[in-house]
């Protein structure tokens, strides 16, 4: 589950709630996940939370050998069930097929591209592509490729091989949630990448030189096969099987590649007579523009930089909160009282736990934010204003569990009217001194 929120200059907000509808049972991070032992639990501690930036991976270009550099791993010492890479592709950067031991979701947070999730057994569609430089086109069969943009959730399964490249002339940025304790992982809790072509790069900084020295690398699947077996098994001399281990790859697993690709229009597929496996597996929808619904929820709202994102907690799920633009005054409380307060800024992750009350205060410049919720039907239960839970707890049990007056109840109950979740600024009033 997905949740695309922003507190604008233009407009006060907006929190969806949505993604992935009919998608395979291992996208969602909460459904089939394995019980957590006790001890894990009891680390939820506020004191253990803090904003944090995720790791980062970036191409640049260095001549004819692009480099992805990395640093850092998500700092979660409570847990290691996520890990949040940000990543940068730039103009004609390729990421090159993989597949992963966990799920994964992915918000583009800017610009587009095209990309691929292969699975075995789906048909084929047939294409026709022209090499650079040269005038004669040749026809390839491959499965789907789709247009992905800014605003785009997209939910890539475990063991599912994917690819992507930046056709546009400004750079991808993306941020990638993955849970490592999903069902569908019958591994250990480590993320691993198993690379089809390139190699992974170690031990390099975010800006592209290594950290110390020379970067390092790490194989493909292809590397730990004998030569011989991979020729045999293609059908392919040993040239090319030498090829396919990298062996003397040192590009990473992201490089810079210039050609036209021309991708499926999803009505052409449509058109296509479809069997049970596709029906099933095939035409899953891994896609959702979430903040193509957000702009027109926004729409008419009032403007506010000092917008609150409404008091409130997650009944079902813990929320990994990723703040794409803007900055804001966080706080957290907990079950005895205790409290966590920290600005949120562009570029920064902040993970909420189920049952903690938070709520947001956007800064001057507004506030944006995708959060990745750890169940596909995650429910948020607001303090205030229209579905409050006040809203449904009857008078005079407010009065007297709060100690309050009848009027003072009803400004409770019903101060803030029919807004939901996102709340003009109001001015404080005083204690009232009668």
């Amino acid at each position: 589950m997905t949740t695309y929120g922003g507190f604008s200059l233009l407009s006060s907000a907006v929190c969806m709630l949505l993604l992935c509808q009919g998608s395979l049972g291992q996208l969602p991070f909460g459904q089939g996940r394995q019980p957590r032992q006790q001890a894990e639990r009891r680390e939820w501690r506020l004191e253990r939370l803090e904003a944090v930036e995720p790791s980062r991976r970036k191409i640049t270009t260095c001549r004819k050998n692009p480099q992805m550099a990395a640093a850092g791993e998500f700092p979660l010492s409570w847990s290691n069930s996520f890990n949040s890479p940000d990543t940068t592709i730039e103009p004609r950067g390729l990421v090159l097929p993989y597949y992963s031991n966990a799920p994964r979701l992915v918000y583009v947070i800017q610009g587009r591209g095209i990309g691929g999730l292969v699975y075995p057994g789906c048909p084929f569609q047939p294409s026709q592509s022209r090499e650079q430089g040269r005038e004669q086109e040749s026809r390839d069969q491959h499965q789907k490729i789709q247009r992905f943009r800014e605003g785009d959730v997209i939910a890539i399964p475990a063991g599912v091989a994917s690819w992507s490249y930046n056709d546009g002339d400004s750079p991808i940025v993306a941020v990638t949630v993955t849970d490592t304790r999903n069902f569908a992982n019958q591994l250990d809790q480590r993320l691993r990448r198993f690379e089809l072509a390139g190699s992974q790069q170690r031990r390099e900084s975010y800006e592209g030189e290594s950290a110390g020295g020379e970067a390092s690398s790490a194989g493909n699947v292809f590397r730990g096969l004998d030569e011989e077996v991979i020729a045999e098994a293609f059908g392919i001399n040993r040239e090319t099987a030498s090829k396919l281990q990298g062996l003397d790859d040192r590009r990473g697993n992201i490089v810079r590649r210039s050609y036209e690709q021309q991708e499926e229009e999803e009505e052409e597929r449509k058109r296509r007579d479809t069997n049970g496996l596709e029906e099933a597996l095939c035409n899953i929808k891994h896609r959702e523009n979430i903040r193509k619904q957000a702009s027109a929820d926004l729409e008419g709202s009032p403007a506010s930089t000092n917008s609150h994102y409404a008091l409130h907690w997650n009944i079902n799920a813990h929320s990994i909160l990723y703040v794409t633009r803007g900055r804001a005054r966080l706080q957290i409380s907990e079950n005895q009282g205790e409290e966590f307060r920290q600005r949120g800024a562009a570029g920064q992750i902040v993970v909420i736990p189920q049952n903690f009350v938070v709520t947001a205060q956007a800064g001057n410049e507004g506030f944006e934010w995708v959060s990745f919720k750890t169940e596909d039907n995650a429910l948020v239960s607001p303090l205030v204003g229209k579905a409050s839970v006040f809203r449904g707890i009857p008078a005079n049990v407010i009065a007297s569990s709060c100690r309050v007056s009848n009027e003072e109840t009803k400004r409770i109950k019903y101060g803030r009217g029919e807004e939901f979740l996102v709340f003009r600024p109001r001015a404080q009033t005083g204690r009232s001194t009668a």
